[in-house]
């Protein structure tokens, strides 16, 4: 289907696949001709009218793109977006501002948006902001932790812990044990370990791995009824729960 200038509307997908939008925006005027303009286009859009709840509906993730209003009541547009991002929560997403010096702008990006419009839009512009948003290739939260059995290893606090007790590793110790949950279930060889963790060319004489390999096991497996580390002879060696 083409417009009046004989471009194609948005798209097919949104129209077929109802492409879902929040629009967080306490004016109830602002609000109502988005949610109106937007149902036109081919989106489904949806709408809460305070920062509470629209981090509420957005945490969900049911959304392909939010529309986020910066100044919110209860809990204001970057806020919002702060909560989101840090709970690893990748949608797109547009800021709406009355806002328009280059700071704010930044501010609103460096808190994790995608992109700023300021008030008064055109709503032609904001569709064609939002259709590049929806371009993008998906942003993909970075693994933050990893689990083996009841072994936990918490990559941005590097604590690490199995039944609940806390495990006490120096640092190479660390770095041996998080290439090892990387690799959880795969055997990995000395070669790997040894210039993964220490970014050397393996040297076959020495037995740094196998030392340190030794330590974890003594601080992760021991008083354990379950081993998690295992050697496989000939190969290296493997963290997995049977």
């Amino acid at each position: 289907m083409a417009d009046s200038e004989g471009r194609e509307s948005w798209p097919r997908a949104a129209r077929d696949g109802a492409m879902r939008i929040l629009v967080i925006e306490d004016d109830s005027r602002t609000a109502g001709y988005l949610l109106k303009a937007l149902g036109e286009s081919g989106f489904v859009a949806d709408h809460a009218d305070d920062g509470p709840d629209g981090l509420h509906l957005a945490a969900g993730g049911q959304y392909d793109a939010l529309i986020v209003d910066r100044m919110l009541p209860g809990l204001d547009g970057l806020s919002v977006i702060r909560a989101l991002r840090a709970a690893q929560q990748m949608v797109p997403v547009l800021i709406l501002s009355s806002l328009a010096h280059v700071d704010e702008r930044v501010t609103g990006l460096r808190a994790g948006g995608d992109d700023y419009l300021t008030k008064p839009f055109a709503f032609s512009e904001l569709l064609a902001r939002i259709e590049a948003l929806l371009r993008r290739p998906r942003a993909v939260a970075q693994q933050t932790s990893y689990r083996v059995g009841d072994l936990t290893l918490d990559m941005l606090t590097r604590k690490v812990t199995r039944a609940g007790r806390s495990i006490d590793l120096r640092p190479q110790e660390y770095r041996v044990l998080e290439y090892l949950m990387q690799h959880a279930g795969e055997v990995v060889t000395r070669a790997m370990l040894f210039e993964g963790v220490w970014d050397f060319h393996f040297d076959p004489q020495t037995n740094v791995v196998d030392v340190h390999i030794s330590r974890l096991r003594q601080k992760v497996d021991r008083g354990f009824d379950q081993p998690l580390i295992h050697t496989h002879r000939g190969g290296g060696y493997s963290i997995q729960a049977d």
